[in-house]
This record gives C-alpha cells, sequence and structure tokens, in this order.
C-alpha cells in the first residue's frame, strides 16, 4: 500500500470514527442506570421506561411526526407541480423569476425564513383575522414552504434526465396530456416523488428555528423538546430517545438496501 493509500484509508478511518464513535457511546450510554450521563452505573433499562412514560416527549413526537407527514405530503404534491413547469411548459413568460423564487429557500437562512414567515402570520391575524393562533397548522404550512423547494429541485432532475420520447411516442398514438401525464410521467418520476417525499419529512422532522418561530403556546415539536432540555443539561431519557430514533433509521436503511439488493439481482437474473 502506498503513502497516498494509506493517508486517505487514515483520513476515511477517522472521518467515520468522528462520525460514528459519539453515536455508539450515545447508545451505550441510553442503556446507564446512573442519572448521570458522564458517569458509567451499570447495565438498566430505566431510562427507556421513564421516556415512554414522559406525557410530554410522547405528545411532542407524535405531534411532529403529524406535521412532518402532512407537509411532506402537499410539499410533494406542490414540489412535482413546480418540477413538471419548469421542465414540460418550456419556455414562458416569468420562467426566470419562478426559478429564483423555486430556489430561494435552499440558500435563504432559516433563521430569515422563519423570522419572515412569523411576520406573515401576524399581519396576516391583523388584516383577516386567520390563524387565531399560531401552533400545528402555521408549522405545517411554514414546512411545506421550505421543502417543497426541495422536492421540485429532485423531481426536476429526474424530469430533466428522463427520455423524452416515451411522452411523445404516447402522444402520438392519441394519448391527452393528462392521460399521458398519469400513465407515463408519474410512473417514470415516482422513484423521484418518494425520495422528495423522505427528504422533506425528514427536513420537517428535524426542524427545529422555523418551527421555533412560528408555534405558540401548546404546540412543541420534538426537536424544540429536546432543545428545551438540553439547554437545562442532557438527561438520560434524551439519549434513549436518540437510540430510538437511530435503530429506526438503520432499520428502514437496511431494508431499503435489501430491497434495492433483491430488484438488482432480480434484473440480472431476468
Amino acid at each position: 500500500m502506498g503513502n497516498s493509500s494509506r493517508f486517505v484509508f487514515s483520513a476515511l478511518c477517522f472521518g467515520f470514527a468522528f462520525l460514528y464513535i459519539p453515536i455508539l457511546v450515545l447508545i451505550a450510554f441510553s442503556f446507564n442506570e446512573s442519572a448521570i450521563t458522564s458517569v458509567w452505573g451499570g447495565f438498566s433499562l430505566r431510562w427507556y421506561t421513564a421516556l415512554f412514560n414522559n406525557e410530554q416527549i410522547i405528545e411532542a413526537t407524535l405531534l411532529s411526526l403529524k406535521i412532518a407527514a402532512t407537509s411532506a405530503t402537499f410539499a410533494t404534491i406542490l414540489g412535482t407541480m413546480a418540477g413538471l413547469a419548469l421542465t414540460q411548459m418550456g419556455r414562458y413568460r416569468g420562467r426566470l423569476i419562478f426559478t429564483g423564487l423555486i430556489a430561494a429557500p435552499l440558500v435563504m437562512p432559516e433563521v430569515i425564513t422563519g423570522l419572515s414567515l412569523l411576520l406573515m402570520f401576524v399581519s396576516l391575524q391583523e388584516l383577516i383575522g386567520w390563524p387565531l393562533s399560531r401552533g400545528a397548522g402555521t408549522i405545517t404550512i411554514a414546512h411545506i414552504t421550505f421543502s417543497m423547494a426541495y422536492v421540485a429541485v429532485v423531481v426536476q432532475s429526474r424530469l430533466s434526465s428522463m427520455d423524452q420520447s416515451l411522452q411523445e411516442a404516447a402522444m402520438d398514438l392519441g394519448g391527452r396530456p393528462m392521460q399521458v401525464a398519469f400513465d407515463i410521467t408519474l410512473p417514470l418520476i415516482a422513484p423521484s416523488m418518494l425520495s422528495g417525499w423522505l427528504l422533506a419529512f425528514t427536513l420537517s422532522l428535524d426542524d427545529l428555528v422555523i418551527a421555533s418561530f412560528t408555534s405558540g403556546a401548546g404546540a412543541s415539536t420534538l426537536p424544540m423538546v429536546i432543545f428545551s432540555k438540553i439547554k437545562l443539561g442532557v438527561t438520560p431519557d434524551i439519549n434513549a430517545l436518540a437510540t430510538l430514533i437511530i435503530g429506526t433509521v438503520s432499520i428502514g436503511i437496511l431494508l431499503a438496501s435489501w430491497i434495492m439488493f433483491r430488484q438488482n439481482k432480480r434484473n440480472k437474473v431476468g
């Protein structure tokens, strides 16, 4: 092994260690008997029991999942429509402005986005009396606003690389535009739509800054609850919660990898 290969291998090992050793330590200390997170007091499941008995965390988790699923669904619908408009409608007046509006949430700092949405909701409440109060609804609208831009980029990249001759052939055979869209275009971009939905779901579930600006009393998402607890010191039940999230994500990744492996194997055999 040459010097260059050793350096690359060492850098790779250091990078993985830097990323995953803290996660492994967190998982190990979630089974700690001691209430002090930095002191090992023996193996125990007491903090998992405490976690499932913590109504605040359970309510925040359910609220975050509800907001993430709703915002991801609407963001996927709107983002797909935006991707279609950017790739399937050719050149039209205002296309450049529309492209800029799609790209703006991707580069805008979350603090600015959250503050602008807060001012918008306050102004609407004064003008038309809506929303009556900030809560899950305003958080959902805010998450749809910024996550649909990510979906649009994912769908647009898939549409740009898609073979347009399939749509043209369907049109030549008498297919109407809507029929072609539902029978040809949507099945072809379905994987990118699913990727966009998962990305929007993750962004919503992980968001702290924008949710903090657009939430109100009694509407605290899981990241907000965790952040409020961390300011007072990390407690072992947070380690247990993080371990459960890591385990769920790991199972999802392994399942997706297994499905892809089976599909690739089936395609090679076929």
